[in-house]
């Protein structure tokens, strides 16, 4: 397990297209990738920082009304899952999660204990811990 400490947004970012890099090198850029932490630790910031590193110039929103948000980015898809609002498993049915989580690409999923009994083990688990208010620490395990 590594740790790495990250002082303010730009730097969560950063840290973000560090483990695109990570991510294309050892997997080829299919990978499940779990982010846990509180509200406001930054999972979605760093998932920000993996999608402009493939390429994306647009907003990164969560989606934790709609539990996902897809792209498609220089020939990837990556599919961006907020699992914050889900009461049942059940519901992730309607957006097709099966399919997607079995079928290639690049998944990164927040609050996965929502449903940790539907998913399969990540090839990632980052764990952001806030220290304070512009510094968090990143505990990233690799399978």
């Amino acid at each position: 397990m590594t740790e790495v400490r990250l002082q303010g947004e730009e730097a969560t970012v950063a840290y973000g297209a560090e483990l695109m890099e990570q991510i294309q090198d050892r997997y080829q850029g299919d990978a499940l990738i779990f982010l846990h932490g509180e509200l406001g630790a930054g999972k979605t910031t760093l998932v920000r920082g993996v999608l402009r590193a493939l390429g994306h110039s647009g907003p990164v929103k969560s989606p934790t009304y709609t539990l996902l948000e897809p792209y498609r980015l220089n020939g990837q898809d990556a599919f961006h899952f907020d699992l914050y609002r889900v009461q049942d498993p059940e519901e992730l049915s309607f957006v097709g999660f099966d399919e997607i989580i079995d079928g290639p690409g690049m998944k990164l999923i927040e609050w996965p204990e929502k449903a940790d009994h539907w998913l399969p083990k990540p090839q990632i688990e980052l764990r952001l811990e806030v220290v304070s208010d512009a510094e968090r620490v990143v505990h990233a395990q690799f399978f």
